[in-house]
């Protein structure tokens, strides 16, 4: 079986972000990066799949600068065979070009499944993989949580509000993973070592037209101080009152 698993290297959330000067982007400069959490499940996914299968091979992509190396050899560490980068200096805020990008690098490449996160943390679009499937004319599910495959067909399990939809599918196919199936594996030291070695092919990257572009980012506004009204029920014809008539939920 060859799996092909698109990743993005993000930055990681747990910062102060910071609008550069030009105001259409986030200032990278101080930001750690890594990839991006429902990547490394879809990484996760295809490594079990080929291990169950027995043979196979997992190819990593990913799009962007020439940094993200770094995240991709993160995942040849987990247990990948290969990897290749898309490079390009900035990456649009266009998804459609985005995916005309990774489905001319993947059209030809004969994989039985393609898979990607459900989501990236930064840009939270939910969009890249199925515009990919489209392109690639192949069937394509999405926030897939249960996944089984066998014979040339899979069963994916997703979430709904309140239920579980059952999708059976034939290969090749587009699958976007979410959080449920399971949790990446930690690099071990050999793992590590192994990556050094593996193959890493870099590429320009093939953007179609770009149609969308940031114009303007702004950080929301600070919040309101808050108000005690009281600690008892007295308090509550006057909370009342104040929904009504200043917050207006009421």
């Amino acid at each position: 079986m060859k799996i092909a698993v698109c990743i993005k290297r993000v930055p990681v959330m747990e910062v102060k972000f910071v609008i550069a000067a030009d105001g259409t982007r986030i200032e990278e400069a101080g930001l750690k990066y890594d990839v991006n959490d429902f990547d490394l499940w879809a990484v996760e996914a295809a490594l079990q799949l080929k291990e169950k299968a027995g043979a196979g091979e997992v190819v990593v992509i990913s799009l962007g600068v020439d940094a993200a190396q770094e995240q991709i050899r993160k995942t040849l560490a987990m247990g990948a065979d290969r990897g290749v980068l898309l490079k390009a200096d900035t990456t649009p805020a266009d998804g459609f070009a985005v995916a005309q990008a990774l489905a001319s690098e993947l059209k030809d490449g004969g994989y039985d499944l393609v898979l990607f996160g459900r989501i990236a943390i930064d840009s939270m679009n939910q969009m890249t993989g199925p515009m990919v499937a489209e392109l690639l004319d192949l069937p394509c599910v999405t926030n897939v949580f249960k996944l089984d495959i066998a014979s040339g067909r899979g069963v994916a399990q997703r979430a709904l509000d309140g239920a579980v939809e059952v999708v059976e599918f034939p290969l090749p196919a587009v699958l976007t993973i979410d959080d449920g199936l399971n949790k990446e594996r930690l690099p071990s030291l050999k793992g590590i070592m192994a990556a050094k070695k593996k193959s890493l092919d870099i590429k320009p990257a093939q953007f179609g037209d770009v149609h969308v572009s940031v114009k303007q980012m702004a950080l929301p506004p600070e919040r309101a101080a808050g108000r005690i009204l009281g600690d008892s029920a007295a308090a509550v014809p006057e909370l009342v009152r104040l929904l009504q008539t200043e917050a207006k939920v009421l």
